[in-house]
């Protein structure tokens, strides 16, 4: 792999509703309150991902009033998805080698006498 892997920005990702909150954000900035209209998690519970993703990077608040706007922030996305491409392309290559050895000891099984 060519990218260190940030545990601390993968366990954030990790979180099924974090993913969601990202998703909803790809398509336009959100508040705490916009984004637990469409998630069926309370408004504070949304505030508390929303902290965790501001924490490693993925998400920047911008004062709107009496709420924080947040948005993506494109570098450290670009970042986990360049992380995610590795982690990829090593497990790609880790199931190819498993896949040719399991063809050898399957082809060298078919030919014994």
């Amino acid at each position: 792999m060519t990218t260190a892997i940030d545990d601390d920005l993968w366990s954030a990702i990790g979180d099924p509703t974090r993913r969601r909150m990202l998703d909803l954000m790809l398509r336009g900035d959100g508040t705490a309150t916009s984004l637990s209209e469409q998630l069926p998690v309370t408004r504070q519970a949304v505030a508390k991902h929303l902290g965790v993703l501001d924490r490693v990077g993925l998400v920047r608040a911008t004062a709107a009033g009496r709420e924080k706007r947040y948005r993506i922030d494109e570098a450290q996305f670009a970042r986990a998805v360049a992380q995610l491409n590795d982690v990829g392309r090593t497990w790609d290559a880790r199931l190819d080698r498993i896949k040719r050895i399991s063809e050898a000891i399957a082809k060298s099984r078919t030919t014994e006498p």
